[in-house]
């Protein structure tokens, strides 16, 4: 991957958990509130309910056990303050992983240990949630829930066993922080990769506005929350996050019929390939005719994009880590959180890679560069972007990671909530606070009834586990989904990973806003 540039971190993260209260979405039945007694404490601190599962419990311990410990991968990191330039005379200061934007790859083999400590240089508190990951429910990153937050000047380790090959990211899950520069691909190589390919290139999308004219992501929740901050969060917990001076990024009368409506809240003003604007695009070399493996990151936070590699059709292997059947296409639309592998054949020439901000009308722009000839206009529209698009409810899985047919033990029903006037995106109207708790139990097969009747669309992220769309194990295997407008979306999983595991809207500010909750274990 290139030099790279990245901002964006996710979701809800200051969470301070002290309830007792316990709200149960229970199976085939309505909510209802179970109050189960006394609290204990969990990791670090955090308090769990009694009754549930705590993060750093035995049997999170014995699940861990049954992973298995392979060849240890140490790996250190920093979050520290950052300048960089993205290209085309446009410098910013943010936050980030070192000097590069996106952070540099952690590659890791399916079965390793990876032992990575994170040193906090950042004037606020921060954490690393390992997005897409079945792994240690301790190590999940999520502050106040798994974890205590990394205070600045002090470090953590997490350590855990990573069990799936596959493309997965990191970021934290700290206020807003996911929208500078703090991201970067995970990488999990098959030992028994059956894939053919000759080159690999790891495409992380973004939508930017850290340190431009004074914006700050902090600020933007500000003004899309009128100031209200984060609900259910404790504002406490993120000192010295600077608000910015900048302009209005309200976005207003951005549509797409993809997207079922409204597009999305914030006007960005640069949209980012591997940390560079089309103006001065990274570019991957290769030959003709060599076979490429794209692993394709959507790591922004409030923008999905339609992906087209011009003058070539792709082949889709893979959506979030798990392999669908081979499923050719001309373009691709990428939720935020979600992750699509695909392979091309390289032509011979100069090939823009084009991000198009889906009904936001523009774009971000890398070069294929297999031969000579000049770089195409930061502006072109490949001609792929307007034809074949398959969507993750068009794919099926492949048969080695297709969820086994089974009728579920417990559906747990969410509607969600809200409305871009109020900006008080929630679950079941009630934004996120320290009680919830949606129960499920070891062993069972769960089913997500997700209902939106909001005008606004919403990518679905489920910590620790993968889904099946659609429900009856016939969909492909995601932890990412969107759920369009006045419309609603089945899947199921297996109840495995036992622990304390959000569940949230991966557009970053309505998940500050409230759209989070948490699925507990009872134990």
């Amino acid at each position: 991957m290139s030099a790279q540039h990245t901002r964006r971190a996710v979701l809800g993260a200051s969470i301070a958990l002290a309830g007792t209260g316990v709200l149960a979405a229970c199976s085939d039945s309505a909510a209802s509130t179970d109050h189960s007694g006394m609290d204990h404490s969990g990791p670090s601190g955090t308090t769990v309910p009694e009754g549930y599962v705590a993060p750093d419990g035995p049997e999170v311990a014995a699940a861990e056990e049954r992973r298995g410990s392979g060849p240890v991968r140490k790996v250190s990191l920093t979050a520290t303050p950052s300048r960089f330039d993205l290209g085309g005379g446009h410098t910013v200061s943010t936050w980030a992983y070192g000097d590069r934007l996106p952070g540099q790859e952690v590659r890791v083999t399916a079965g390793d240990t990876l032992d990575l400590t994170l040193a906090n240089h950042l004037p606020q508190s921060t954490s690393l949630h390992w997005h897409g990951l079945a792994l240690r429910n301790d190590m999940d990153g999520v502050p106040g829930l798994t974890q205590r937050a990394i205070e600045p000047g002090k470090d953590f380790t997490y350590r855990f066993a990573v069990p799936n090959p596959g493309t997965y990211w990191f970021h934290p899950h700290s206020g807003v922080q996911l929208d500078r520069g703090l991201y970067a691909p995970l990488i999990v190589e098959d030992p028994k990769e059956p894939l053919s390919y000759d080159k690999e290139w790891v495409v992380v999308l973004d939508d930017w506005l850290d340190g431009v004219d004074g914006s700050t992501p902090d600020a933007v929740l500000q003004e899309l929350t009128k100031g209200s901050g984060h609900s259910g969060h404790a504002m406490e917990a993120m000192p010295s996050a600077g608000t910015g001076t900048g302009p209005s990024r309200m976005l207003m009368g951005a549509t797409s019929t993809l997207l079922g409506g409204d597009a999305g809240d914030v006007a960005y003003p640069y949209y980012l390939i591997n940390g560079r604007t089309p103006q001065d695009p990274s570019a991957f070399g290769a030959r003709p005719g060599d076979r490429i493996r794209l692993r394709i990151i959507n790591a922004g936070g409030d923008t999905a994009f339609r992906v087209a590699l011009g003058g070539h059709r792709m082949t889709i292997t893979h959506t979030d880590g798990f392999p669908v059947r081979h499923t050719t296409t001309d373009a691709l639309l990428i939720g935020m959180g979600e992750r699509y592998d695909v392979l091309v054949t390289a032509g011979d020439g100069v090939f823009p890679l084009t991000a198009l901000a889906e009904g936001k009308k523009t774009s971000a722009m890398a070069l294929l560069r297999t031969g000579t000839g000049a770089a195409p206009d930061a502006s072109v529209r490949p001609k792929e972007l307007t034809g074949r698009l398959v969507t993750a409810d068009r794919l099926a899985p492949d048969a080695s990671v297709a969820l086994p047919g089974r009728e579920p033990d417990r559906t747990v029903r969410l509607r969600l909530t809200g409305s871009m006037a109020a900006y008080d995106w929630a679950f079941d109207g009630k934004p996120y606070s320290a009680d919830q708790r949606h129960p499920v139990r070891a062993g069972e097969r769960v089913r997500l009834e997700l209902r939106n009747p909001t005008a606004m669309w919403h990518p679905v992220h489920l910590h620790g586990h993968t889904f099946a769309l659609a429900g009856n194990a016939s969909g492909a295997r995601k932890d990412t989904a969107i759920v369009l407008p006045r419309q609603s979306l089945t899947v199921d999983f297996d109840a495995d990973n036992p622990g304390l595991w959000m569940l949230h809207c991966h557009n970053l500010y309505h998940a500050e806003a409230g759209m989070m909750t948490v699925v507990g274990y009872r134990s």
